[in-house]
């Protein structure tokens, strides 16, 4: 005898397993370590300092 199965459940699950595999994908094109960001960030940081400092009043 087969199985029976919810196709509600199915279609969901598969559609779940499409934006899981898409949001990898773009994790892996797009996303950042959290070193790179905080390289970045102390980076922008000390360009705001050097800026600041050579300002004439």
């Amino acid at each position: 005898m087969a199985k029976i199965v919810n196709l509600n459940r199915f279609r969901k699950g598969k559609a779940r397993a499409e934006k899981r595999a898409e949001a990898d994908e773009n994790a892996v094109r797009f996303g950042r370590s959290k070193a790179q960001k905080e390289l970045e960030a102390a980076r922008a940081e000390k360009a705001r300092r050097d800026l600041d400092g050579k300002k004439s009043e």
